[in-house]
């Protein structure tokens, strides 16, 4: 009889009689996120050949792939796996699909040069009719030390690469030296040379991974140099229109400011239009290089002879040129705030000039509603005098006719004593009527 109180006896967490209240649906996507792609055990001596394509449609990528794979009656990726192992006709393949970019490596087990390299065991077909174009193309030998002391540099790293611009360090707490040229061969692909001396299979595997993490990530970073340049270009003819109508709104009159303000319309478009079309691509390749400083943090490299390491070689090289895009994108954003405080400095021109307008034409009403006022109190006071007279002339025909019928009334005196109450009573009904349109306006 087991005690559920005790540690020892309690079922675990997570276990069907111990159900979890809610459990997030991305939660086991997120726990194995960081096993999505483990690193592959490998052992020396041998060949590794890397590539890396960008621009190519993700579903023809895996399509691809599974050709290959199906053909030898391999297994093939899932519709969700980014991530594949395989092995056919003695060499290893890892497929990997990143965001921008996807990655194909092949390795063999090389006891001797003659042995032929791992892409040998690929149908050069498929190679040719791979998706996407090729932005690297790589080729790591690794290679068991020698009896040479360890500060000198192998002979299969001075036979394989550029000696003139071979850079090259103890790495991994000196388990082992690496050494590389940076540089295209005539077969088109780049050249890493590792030298094993004290580490295993785990740790040459990691190790592996960080080279073509760093020359990966390096293209890619890289990417946005022609771009930074492109924009560069643009900017420089951005910066020089937005100063000419600087220099024009200074001395422009009114009726130039419809014109200065398209302009400036036209200039903050273009601008908005550059910026979103690079700004990701400026974005990615910082990301790119802070993963190759990563990396190269991970090797821990210790200098060897006059070798220049590793990591001074992109300080001085890879940090520029991402530097480069980084400057392109603050002066982007730079220029668009300038065109930003151009315009509301024209704007707020133009808005002190309608207020001037406005303030004029204002005055003009007024001045037409005070004349009209005068001619219409001028008017009024000819109405009331009208109105009296013709009234008073009604009086004297209405005391004219009495008189024919014997009422001793004179027409004169009857006209002379209506004329003060006709004007009165005409008057205050025009007053009347004032005070009525007054409250129906209010």
């Amino acid at each position: 009889m087991t005690d559920a109180s005790d540690p020892h006896t309690a079922p675990p967490p997570g276990r069907a009689d111990a159900p979890l209240r809610a459990v997030h649906p991305l939660r086991e996507t997120l726990y194995h996120e960081v096993h999505a792609r483990p690193t592959q055990s490998m052992a020396a001596p041998l060949l590794l050949s890397h590539l890396a394509l960008v621009d190519a449609d993700p579903a023809a990528v895996r399509e691809h792939l599974c050709t290959l794979l199906a053909n030898r009656h391999l297994p093939v990726p899932g519709a969700q796996e980014s991530h594949i192992i395989s092995s056919f006709g003695g060499a290893h393949l890892r497929w990997e699909q990143h965001t921008e970019f996807h990655t194909y490596s092949f390795w063999r087990q090389q006891a001797q040069d003659a042995e032929p390299e791992p892409l040998a065991a690929v149908p050069r077909d498929w190679l040719a009719a791979l998706p996407g174009q090729c932005l690297l193309g790589l080729h790591v030998r690794v290679v068991k030390a020698g009896a040479a002391r360890a500060e000198t540099i192998p002979a299969s790293a001075r036979q394989w690469l550029h000696e003139e611009s071979l850079i090259g360090a103890h790495v991994f707490d000196k388990g082992a030296s690496v050494y590389t040229d940076l540089r295209l061969h005539a077969d088109g692909f780049g050249r890493w040379v590792v030298v094993v001396r004290d580490m295993s299979d785990a740790q040459l595997g990691r190790l592996a991974q960080c080279i073509l993490d760093i020359e990966t990530y390096r293209m890619m970073a890289l990417l946005g140099l022609p771009v930074a340049r492109e924009v560069g270009r643009a900017l420089a003819g951005a910066e020089r229109d937005l100063a000419q109508v600087a220099e024009r709104i200074r001395n422009a009159e009114s009726h130039h400011e419809p014109e200065l303000l398209k302009q400036l319309t036209r200039l903050a478009a273009e601008v908005e239009g550059l910026y979103a079309r690079t700004h990701a691509r400026f974005s990615a390749s910082q990301a790119y290089f802070e993963i190759v400083r990563q990396r190269i943090e991970e090797l821990r490299e210790e200098r060897q002879a006059t070798l220049q390491t590793l990591r001074e070689f992109m300080e001085k090289r890879l940090h520029p040129a991402v530097q480069t895009c980084a400057w392109a994108a603050r002066r982007q954003q730079a220029l668009s705030e300038r065109i930003s405080r151009v315009s509301n400095l024209l704007q707020t021109r133009v808005e002190i000039e309608q207020q001037v307008s406005s303030q004029q034409l204002l005055r003009a009403m007024s001045g037409r509603q005070k004349a009209q006022f005068l001619l219409q109190a001028a008017v009024e006071g000819l109405s009331v005098a009208a109105v009296t007279y013709y009234s008073a002339g009604l009086v004297a025909y209405a005391a004219k006719g009495a008189q024919a019928l014997g009422v001793p009334v004179s027409p004169e005196i009857a006209a002379a004593v209506a004329v003060p109450f006709v004007a009165a009573a005409v008057w205050l009904g025009i007053r009347r009527l004032h005070h009525r349109v007054q409250a129906e306006v209010d």
